[in-house]
């Protein structure tokens, strides 16, 4: 495991992006939201799990909550070998899906938000003059 083969296998994920971020880590987004984070200088790498995992995970040698996010199911692996290919290929998946989950969430109710102070087409109700202006305009 190293950075190239995490870059390459982060942006695969549909609609991903990357962005270097805070010095040195490569963040990899969707929807403008952090799915995993790649430190660069010291190949270290983040991400977002459950609950249920982020307590298996700590329990194991080089892998801790990550700094400032860990209180939100983020996890540091301090090497990029602490976990075998194949589950850290599955755990960096399901930090994608919790992600772009949250993202399109929050996508809808932002839209539905905008639809209902908007009102539907047509239905705005035309201002009445008001009756200063209604007697301005007879006298």
């Amino acid at each position: 495991m190293n950075v190239d083969w995490i870059r390459e296998f982060c942006l695969a994920f549909p609609h991903a992006t990357e962005n270097l971020q805070w010095g040195d880590n490569l963040c990899f987004k969707i929807g403008g939201k952090i799915f995993v984070m790649l430190g660069l200088d010291d190949p270290r790498i983040c991400f977002k799990c459950t609950l249920d995992r982020v307590a298996e995970l700590v329990e194991r040698e080089d892998i801790r909550p990550a700094p400032y996010v860990g209180r939100y199911k983020w996890v540091m692996l301090d090497r990029l070998d602490a976990l075998p290919n194949d589950e850290l290929k599955e755990l960096i998946g399901q930090s994608y899906k919790m992600v772009s989950a949250k993202t399109t969430k929050l996508k809808t109710t932002k839209l539905k938000t905008m639809k209902l102070k908007r009102g539907k087409p047509g239905s705005a109700k035309r201002k009445r003059p008001s009756r200063r202006k209604q007697r301005r305009s007879g006298s």
